[in-house]
């Protein structure tokens, strides 16, 4: 499965080379884009070793942090996936990240108008792929402060071209 979801009823290559990578929990039902998926409970989950958040400072760069759930190397997100098939027949399955109101931890690096991942406690990764979306809607919730940490790491994160030995090294430290 690729990041970024394309809707099965889109069209044209401009979907393909745009897809979305995160919806923000609130608008998903409604949403034209993620509301029939999520109607038709194409929920699945996101492991993640941690997350990337960025602060604007005073001098206009933006710093990278990286955020980690304490006590566990790995913690699962909840998206939501499709599958598209282009023109060729090719079968391209892709999903989306679902976001929620950052906790204050987030939310004093890069600001309380943006989001976070929506993580779910491991009690929640059975509910969340099998239940209603009524009943899972609610899974959707902002992770306490007390359970994350975070620190700065190297601005080689900004880029893609910054697939090293180097970057790597930086992240570690």
């Amino acid at each position: 499965m690729r990041w970024g979801l394309i809707p099965s009823w889109a069209k044209g290559e401009l979907r393909v080379e745009r897809p979305h990578v995160h919806a923000t929990s609130d608008a998903v039902p409604t949403s034209s884009v993620f509301g029939p998926i999520w109607r038709e409970g194409q929920r699945c989950i996101l492991p993640l070793a941690g997350f990337y958040v960025w602060r604007l400072t005073s001098a206009r760069y933006r710093q990278p942090y990286f955020v980690q759930f304490l006590g566990q190397p790995v913690f699962g997100v909840a998206a939501l996936w499709d599958r598209f098939v282009t023109e060729e027949d090719d079968v391209i399955e892709g999903c989306a990240m679902l976001t929620v109101p950052p906790n204050a931890l987030v939310a004093d690096i890069q600001g309380s108008s943006q989001a976070m991942p929506a993580i779910l406690r491991h009690e929640d990764y059975e509910p969340w792929l099998h239940g209603k979306p009524g009943e899972v809607h609610a899974l959707l919730r902002t992770c306490p402060t007390e359970r994350m940490l975070t620190h700065p790491v190297s601005p080689r994160v900004n880029s893609l071209a910054h697939d090293d030995w180097l970057l790597a090294r930086a992240l570690r430290s």
